[in-house]
């Protein structure tokens, strides 16, 4: 897993979010689309695709996509 696959795979998730638009360095839940519904989505496609089990305490602990992928990265 790198953290420009990640992104793009993140971006996929989040509806009418055009690809490219986030970086690693993006507060995710400044993301216009955000919501809680995104949050589960989020975690279920980590778990899916990485076979990672997250937390609600994990995402409130992580502000960019580069400290959620550190996160992810830190329980593979």
């Amino acid at each position: 897993m790198d953290i420009d696959g990640f992104i793009k795979k993140v971006e996929a998730e989040i509806e009418d979010l055009e690809p490219g638009t986030l970086t690693a360095d993006k507060d995710y839940r400044e993301i216009e689309q955000w919501s809680s519904m995104y949050a589960l989505i989020l975690i279920a496609m980590i778990d899916t695709e990485y076979g990672v089990t997250l937390t609600g305490e994990d995402l409130k602990k992580t502000y960019t996509l580069r400290d959620l992928y550190h996160t992810i990265q830190s329980k593979l």
